[in-house]
C-alpha cells in the first residue's frame, strides 16, 4: 500500500477521507495547514502512530487562533482528535507566508472591481502545491483531501477529473486550476460518496466532527464581512463612490466597492421599489451600477490564464461552462485565442458574469479545463 499525506481540516469529509483510507490499508499522514492569523504560538500536534515514526517527519511549529472557520485553533483539535482515533500521524504546517499571498490576491482583486476565488488559489498553491513539496519531503506518493469529486482511471491510463457523486456538494469547479501532471498523485476518497453517507461513515465509527458544520465562510475571514476585512487591510486606499442606475442616475454612496460583486441583489444600501442587481463595477470612478436582471444578462465572456486537463481542443468546441462555485453548468459554444486565452459564447444568456472568477468547461461530468474571467 501507499504512503499519503493527507490535508486534514478538522472536518467531516477529510476526517473520513482519512478513515476510508486507513480502512483500506494505506499508510496515512494527517496535515493541518495554518495560515497563521492573530495567533498565540503552539506547537503543532503529533498523535500516536501507526506504522510510521513520529521522529521520522518533520514537525512544525505553527500559530494557532481560536477563530470560527475551516482553519481554528478548534478545528486543529478536532483534526487531531481523529488521528488519534485512527492511529495516524497527525502535523501542523506552517503556512502563514503561502496564505499572505492569497490574501493579499484576494484584497488586490476586490479593490480593481474583481471577485476573487481564494479557495481555488488555495488549491493551486497550497493543497496540491505547497502539500505536494511536503509530500515529496517524507516520500509520500500520493496526496490526498476531502474534497467532493472524483478521479477515474479510463483505458488510457489517466486520470480524469469529474465531478463528485453528490451533484450538491460537486467540489470540481474548485480543482480546476490544478497542474494536470499532478492528477496521478492525488486521492480523492469521498467523491464517490453522497454527504449524508460521510456523515453515517464517521458516526458509525464515532467520530465526534460527524454532525459538525460546513465551513461556509473564507478561512482568513470567518466574520464573513469581507469588505470590512479588506478596508482593513488597505485603509489608505479610498474605494468609497456613488452607487448609480444604468441610466446614470445617482441613487446612493456606498463605503467601497469591495463589498460588491456582478450580480449581487442584497446589501445594495438602496432600495428602488423593485429588485436591482449589480450589473457592473467601475473600479477607476468608484461607482456601482445597478440594474434590471435583463441588463445582468450576458451572452459571452473572455477568459485568461488558461489551465487544461486534456490536451487544448483546436477549434470551436461544444461544452458546458460553469461560472461560479454554486452555479448551474450552461451550454456554450469555446474557443481558445491563441496563448493562454479562451472565449465563451452561450447558448442561452447567463447571470452573473463576474470579472476575477473562474470559468470551468465540462463535457459530461468530467472537468476539461478553464480560466479567470476578464470581461
Amino acid at each position: 500500500m501507499s504512503r499519503i499525506v493527507l490535508a486534514m481540516s478538522g472536518g467531516v469529509d477529510s476526517s473520513v477521507a482519512a478513515a476510508l483510507l486507513s480502512e483500506q490499508g494505506h499508510e496515512v499522514i494527517g496535515v493541518f495547514m495554518r495560515h497563521g492569523q492573530q495567533s498565540p504560538v503552539a506547537t503543532a500536534c503529533a498523535s500516536t502512530p501507526g506504522s510510521t515514526s513520529s521522529e521520522s517527519l518533520p514537525i512544525v511549529t505553527e500559530r494557532l487562533d481560536h477563530k470560527q472557520g475551516c482553519c481554528s485553533a478548534a478545528d486543529a483539535e478536532d483534526g487531531r482528535r481523529v488521528a488519534d482515533r485512527l492511529g495516524i500521524p497527525f502535523y501542523a504546517l506552517n503556512l502563514e507566508r503561502e496564505f499572505s499571498a492569497i490574501i493579499d490576491y484576494f484584497v488586490d482583486e476586490y479593490t480593481v472591481g474583481r471577485t476573487p476565488n481564494p479557495c481555488v488559489m488555495c488549491n493551486n498553491w497550497i493543497k496540491f502545491g505547497k502539500l505536494f513539496d511536503y509530500a515529496d519531503s517524507v516520500d509520500a506518493e500520493y496526496v490526498a483531501t476531502g474534497h467532493y469529486a472524483q478521479l477515474l482511471p479510463d483505458e488510457n491510463n489517466d486520470k480524469p477529473l469529474v465531478r463528485g457523486i453528490d451533484r450538491q456538494k460537486d467540489q470540481s469547479y474548485v480543482l480546476f486550476g490544478i497542474p494536470r501532471e499532478r492528477l496521478a498523485r492525488m486521492m480523492l476518497p469521498v467523491g464517490p460518496f453522497e454527504k449524508t453517507e460521510i456523515r453515517r461513515i464517521a458516526k458509525t465509527i464515532g467520530l465526534r466532527v460527524a454532525e459538525k458544520k460546513d465551513s461556509q465562510e473564507i478561512c482568513f475571514v470567518p466574520s464573513g464581512d469581507h469588505g470590512r476585512f479588506i478596508r482593513g487591510r488597505r485603509a489608505d486606499q479610498e474605494t468609497a463612490g456613488e452607487i448609480l442606475t444604468t441610466s446614470g442616475e445617482v441613487v446612493g454612496e456606498h463605503q467601497g466597492i469591495e463589498s460588491f460583486t456582478i450580480g449581487q441583489r442584497k446589501g445594495l444600501g438602496v432600495a428602488l421599489g423593485e429588485p436591482r442587481y449589480v450589473v457592473r463595477i467601475d473600479a477607476e470612478k468608484h461607482r456601482v451600477i445597478l440594474g434590471t436582471k435583463e441588463e445582468l444578462a450576458r451572452t459571452a465572456l473572455t477568459a485568461s490564464r488558461t489551465n487544461w486537463l486534456v490536451d487544448p481542443p483546436e477549434g470551436p468546441f461544444q461544452c458546458e461552462v460553469q461560472i461560479r462555485y454554486n452555479s448551474p453548468s450552461t451550454p456554450a459554444i469555446v474557443e481558445l485565442q491563441g496563448g493562454e486565452k479562451l472565449s465563451v459564447q452561450f447558448e442561452k444568456p447567463c447571470y452573473g458574469v463576474a470579472p476575477g472568477q473562474a470559468v470551468v468547461c465540462y463535457q459530461a461530468n468530467r472537468v476539461l479545463g478553464g480560466g479567470w474571467i476578464d470581461q
